[in-house]
C-alpha cells in the first residue's frame, strides 16, 4: 500500500476536535495557519493523560490551539506558560484563550531566548513548537528548566523528510535549518540525562525524558 493511502487512512480515522478546539482547527485550515496535526494532537494527549503534569512550558503559542488542548490534562492547580513573538499570532491566541475562559494559561509576548533565562519555575513538560532553527539554541536553557522525570516533546523534527537528506540535496536557503535540526537531534540523543526516542508521527516527534542523576 502506498504511503499516501496510509496517511489518508490515518487522517480519516483520527477524529476532529469538537467545541472550541474544533473551531480553531477549522480556522487554522481555512487561513493556512500551522497547528499540530491530528496525529500529534492524539499522541500529545496520550502522553499528557498518563503524565498529568502540573506545569507545562510551550515554546511557540501560534493561535493557542496546543495550549488549550494541553490544559485538559493538567493536574489540580496546574498551569501552562506559553511564549509567542508574532504580533498576529499573539492577537489570535489571546482571542482564543479568552473564548476558552481558562485562567491556567499564561501567554508571554516575547522572543523565547529572552524569556527562558528569566523564568523562575521548573516544568514537567516542555513542548517545542517554535522556529525549528531555534531548537538547538534553546535546548540547554530548557534542560535547566525541566524537572527530573520531566519530558521534552519536540514537534516537526523531520521537516518533510529534509532532515534525513544530505546537506547538498536540499535548497541552499534551507541548509541552516537542516544543520541546526540535525545538531539538535544529535544533542538530544547524546545528552546523558535524557532518554530519547523519535516517533514518525505527523512530521516527526522527539520525546526525551530527563533521568534522575
Amino acid at each position: 500500500m502506498c504511503y499516501q493511502k496510509i496517511n489518508s487512512f490515518i487522517e480519516q480515522c483520527n477524529p476532529y476536535q469538537s467545541g472550541l478546539l474544533g473551531e480553531i482547527e477549522k480556522f487554522a485550515l481555512k487561513n493556512n495557519i500551522p497547528i499540530i496535526s491530528k496525529e500529534v494532537s492524539g499522541f500529545l494527549s496520550l502522553i499528557l493523560n498518563l503524565k498529568r503534569p502540573k506545569k507545562i512550558l510551550e515554546l511557540g503559542s501560534a493561535i493557542a490551539y496546543s495550549s488549550i488542548l494541553m490544559s485538559q490534562f493538567l493536574s489540580k492547580d496546574g498551569f501552562i506558560v506559553t511564549i509567542e513573538r508574532s504580533e498576529k499570532m499573539i492577537r489570535l491566541a489571546k482571542n482564543n484563550i479568552a473564548k476558552s475562559k481558562l485562567s491556567c494559561i499564561k501567554l508571554i509576548e516575547d522572543d523565547i531566548e529572552n524569556v527562558l533565562p528569566n523564568l523562575k519555575d521548573s516544568f514537567d513538560i516542555i513542548f517545542f513548537d517554535a522556529a525549528k532553527g531555534q531548537y538547538i539554541n534553546i535546548l540547554p536553557l530548557c534542560l535547566d528548566l525541566l524537572n527530573n522525570d520531566g519530558i521534552i516533546i519536540a514537534d516537526d523534527i523531520l521537516q518533510d523528510g529534509r532532515t534525513v537528506k544530505n546537506r547538498y540535496e536540499i535548497p541552499r536557503r534551507q541548509r541552516t535549518i537542516h544543520s541546526r535540526m540535525n545538531k539538535f537531534i544529535h544533542e538530544i540523543f547524546n545528552t546523558p540525562c535524557l532518554k530519547s526516542n523519535i516517533f514518525k508521527i505527523g512530521d516527526g516527534v522527539i520525546v526525551a525524558q530527563k533521568i534522575k542523576p
